[in-house]
């Protein structure tokens, strides 16, 4: 009988059988970050939340995730911190090699290349979802990098587990030829609306606008989830605010003998 076309599904009985006697099927990772871009009149700004997770765990509540590529380039990072943080240092320091045999400014899409091409050659097993902005001599560009080396040139765009509530507040209040203003507001709304609707991200909005005259990275441009008191430390407590059950002294110096030694002369 020739093969007919369509899906096979002979292993879903197998499968069923597995699970019934209590194995697991694999699994997805489930990260959390929210990371946003838009380009302006003059430039672009980079946007990003700070909170950190392992799980269910908050890891880390003031991370950066706005990675240096270049003097001229920034990029978000999305993902498994250690590849975001990896790749982006390994671009930038290819980018710098560039740049100091060629006496030139890095472009924006030389670094993309160089991303996309690293992260295509493993297949997504690199967990990087990247936001690329920067200014060259050709203008503002703005590029989204996914983990398995796809890319959009975009005026506006957002990656990770809050990308799309931050893309509803871009796509509702993006026009064309903001200013610096204008577009600064813009992506920390977006970054606050992920924060307060995704429980993968929190804590504080970072900002990185980028012109051709340099860049202003904004850090903790605004607290949204700051803790209410401030714990003083060391902890000092007062005089006899705790009682004294038992109390012992020893004299150190009945029970420790000082010898003097001879300088040892040490070989040439």
């Amino acid at each position: 009988m020739a093969d007919q076309g369509g899906f096979s599904f002979d292993l879903c009985k197998r499968n069923e059988f597995m699970e019934a006697r209590g194995m697991k099927g694999p699994g997805f990772t489930k990260t959390g970050t929210t990371i946003a871009g838009v380009i302006f009149k003059d430039g672009v700004v980079l946007g990003a939340d700070t909170r950190s997770t392992a799980g269910t765990t908050v890891a880390d509540k003031n991370c950066e995730k706005i990675h240096y590529i270049a003097p001229n380039i920034y990029c978000c990072g999305a993902g498994t911190a250690a590849d975001t943080e990896n790749v982006t240092g390994m671009v930038a320091s290819q980018l710098e090699l560039h740049r100091y045999a060629t006496g030139t400014q890095s472009r924006v899409i030389t670094s993309m290349t160089l991303l996309k091409s690293h992260l295509f050659k493993y297949q997504g097993h690199v967990s990087a979802a990247l936001v690329l902005g920067g200014v060259d001599f050709r203008g503002p560009h703005l590029f989204t990098v996914y983990p398995h080396g796809s890319t959009d040139s975009l005026p506006f765009c957002t990656m990770g587990s809050g990308s799309l509530n931050a893309m509803a507040v871009f796509e509702s209040g993006y026009k064309d030829d903001m200013t610096k203003e204008e577009a600064m507001d813009l992506v920390a709304r977006a970054i606050r609306s992920g924060i307060f609707n995704d429980l993968g991200s929190g804590s504080n909005v970072d900002l990185c606008v980028i012109t051709k005259e340099g860049v202003d990275y904004k850090r903790n441009h605004e607290f949204l989830q700051g803790k209410p008191y401030e714990r003083q430390f060391p902890q000092k407590f007062a005089t006899g605010s705790v009682p004294v059950v038992r109390e012992r002294v020893f004299d150190v110096r009945r029970a420790v003998t000082v010898v003097e030694g001879e300088p040892m002369e040490m070989e040439g």
